[in-house]
């Protein structure tokens, strides 16, 4: 049997099982159904992810492997980005500021004075608007977003799952994230995750899709937005380009430290 040392960290709510595996020994062990387990909240840990954080290579600080709570392996996640800047800190892997690579290329990570973490996302080129209301956009995970005039009584879940699950989104899954506009530069949102299948409390690529989606569906000239998760909240700041397009992007909110442990294999 092996034991394998672990963190428990949440952004926002959206809370990840972080794994040291620099030495690269981790992922060789396991499988998805054991990360499965391990983030099942009565049989395991409890997350809707795991992530690992791995040997960098060409410059890089670190890599972040990610999983889903299914056992998966998933594209970017934006909350989980930021909690292994600060789990990556915690280790000494960087002092305060780095730079690091997951599967959608290269993300810088600063921990802030406050505590709260920043990261850079991938710049977006194209929001593909299907409505006046509706977008879908990729920001490291495809999202569709939906703005809606109220969200506190929507069924997020079975809403949610119907438009993951109907074509064209059917084979690779789709985020689904329900927005409602306070006002210029201030949304509220609700997220349901494929791979967890279900509502989450916050959503980092979601959380961008929102502010980006809801700056083209408006029209809007704002640069910075304020997001209110189910589990906290969160900033997205970006640049707009000659072509339209958004970039330099920027999540900002917290990530934190909950328990350690060890967990057998």
């Amino acid at each position: 049997m092996h034991i394998i040392p672990f963190v428990k960290y949440h952004g926002a709510g959206n809370d990840f099982i972080m794994i040291d595996d620099r030495n690269g020994d981790w992922e060789k062990l396991i499988n998805e159904a054991w990360i499965a387990n391990a983030c099942h909240r009565r049989f395991g840990i409890g997350a809707d992810g795991m992530i690992l954080l791995q040997e960098g290579k060409d410059g890089a600080d670190f890599f972040m492997r990610y999983f889903n709570s299914d056992g998966r392996v998933s594209t970017f996640c934006g909350n989980g980005g930021r909690c292994i800047v600060a789990f990556a800190m915690g280790l000494g892997v960087h002092t305060g500021k780095c730079k690091f690579l997951a599967t959608d290329g290269w993300h810088e990570g600063e921990v802030l004075d406050n505590g709260e973490v920043r990261i850079s996302m991938t710049d977006v080129e194209e929001v593909k608007n299907l409505d006046k209301t509706t977008a879908t956009l990729y920001t490291g995970s495809p999202h569709y977003v939906k703005l809606s005039e109220t969200i506190d009584q929507l069924d997020v879940v079975q809403q949610g799952r119907a438009i993951r699950n109907s074509d064209p989104y059917m084979l690779d899954g789709i985020n689904v994230n329900f927005v409602e506009w306070i006002e210029d530069g201030e949304l509220r949102i609700r997220t349901y995750e494929r791979g967890v299948e279900d509502e989450t409390y916050a959503c980092g690529t979601g959380v961008v899709a929102a502010a980006i989606a809801a700056t083209d569906l408006k029209k809007s000239d704002k640069n910075s937005w304020a997001i209110h998760a189910k589990g906290g909240d969160l900033n997205v700041a970006f640049d707009r380009s000659a072509s339209g397009g958004f970039l330099h992007v920027k999540l900002t909110g917290p990530a934190k430290a909950v328990f350690s442990g060890e967990i057998p294999l």
